[in-house]
């Protein structure tokens, strides 16, 4: 049930061939909803921006929920419960859950999980203690297995899951290598997340440079790319490497089947494969990265950067910057101020 007007929201109208673009997305006003019993309404505060939305617009079975033309574009956020019809949801009350992209939204009170709101800026939840902090913490630590002086190597490196990887690798004793795109994104990783080196894969000749940089191979790579960047990779890898696949973002707005050449260093070197997914790890392994990642970032350990941008409509701007190489660190959608 609806009543009035004032309300905002971001629809999915066009399926995009080949590189992604705003005009994907229309923004219309849209009524103001009820919520039902059990039900609360939400003021939307943050939302979070990330590569597997694209996969969403594919239209093919993944690990997200396809979208149709004129569905209301989703995704996570951080919202403000302003109408409670659920008794354990407060007014007040800030929550996260998969608000999509709109300003209020009626969604079910137990779909919700409320957010300390002590820990601040409250995008952090999106971030830092959010998917890309579980993801990278994860991923590196059960499935790349590092050990004190490995070499370990991360593609999109000023992104929000590779910064917080290369971060954690030196937490943990490794040499940490970065791959992203761009002289001041490689200048940003290594002189303010404090990796050892970083290389440019715009530049030419990215696998001569990996073997320079590692000349003793590489013993762990976490992949957020797929395509020519981990092409590039393969044969660095050393005796028993391990690979943590986390994205293939480089795919997403391909046209085509990408081709690798170097798949037989896989086996040449005995390297281990694992592809994983945030939501399919146990609870207690995820608040044990929650908990680490805030203590350490308390401490000021771990650096964390965000890509702001202010208003509900800048939201498809924002995920068409994601594959253009526009962010640097989490892109986040800030849509109202909390208790405003």
């Amino acid at each position: 049930m609806a009543r009035g007007g004032g309300n905002r929201q971001v629809r999915y109208v066009r399926r995009p061939v080949g590189r992604l673009e705003e005009s994907s997305f229309a923004i219309e006003d849209a009524p103001m909803p009820s919520p039902a019993e059990g039900e609360v309404l939400v003021r939307t505060l943050f939302l979070s921006v990330d590569p597997y939305m694209r996969r969403q617009m594919l239209g093919t079975k993944g690990y997200a929920v396809p979208l149709r033309e004129g569905d209301v574009m989703q995704g996570r956020g951080i919202a403000e419960v302003v109408e409670s019809r659920h008794p354990a949801r407060r007014v007040g009350e800030v929550v996260f859950g998969e608000i999509g992209w709109r300003l209020y939204a009626a969604l079910p009170g137990e779909a919700l999980r409320p957010v300390d709101r002590s820990v601040r800026p409250l995008s952090l939840h999106l971030g830092l203690l959010g998917a890309p902090g579980l993801t990278a913490w994860v991923g590196l630590t059960d499935h790349g297995r590092p050990q004190p002086g490995e070499t370990v190597v991360v593609s999109a490196a000023a992104g929000a899951v590779g910064s917080l990887v290369g971060q954690i690798a030196r937490l943990r004793g490794c040499r940490a290598i970065g791959i992203a795109g761009g002289a001041e994104k490689c200048a940003h990783v290594v002189r303010d997340l404090g990796f050892d080196a970083c290389l440019d894969h715009r530049a030419e000749g990215l696998e001569e440079a990996l073997r320079h940089a590692a000349p003793g191979g590489v013993q762990v790579y976490f992949d957020n790319v797929g395509g020519a960047v981990l092409d590039a990779v393969l044969p660095n890898l050393a005796m028993g490497a391990r690979i943590a696949l986390c994205g293939m973002i480089a795919h997403y707005n391909a046209t085509g089947p990408i081709a690798f050449r170097h798949l037989q260093s896989l086996l040449d070197n005995c390297v281990t494969l694992a592809g994983f997914r945030i939501g399919f790890v146990a609870p207690e392994r995820r608040a044990a990265a929650a908990a680490e990642l805030l203590d350490w970032f308390r401490a000021g350990r771990l650096r964390w950067r965000e890509t702001v941008s202010d208003g509900l409509e800048t939201a498809p701007a924002a995920l068409v910057g994601l594959f253009d190489g526009a962010n640097i660190g989490k892109r986040i959608v800030r849509v109202a101020p909390a208790g405003g």
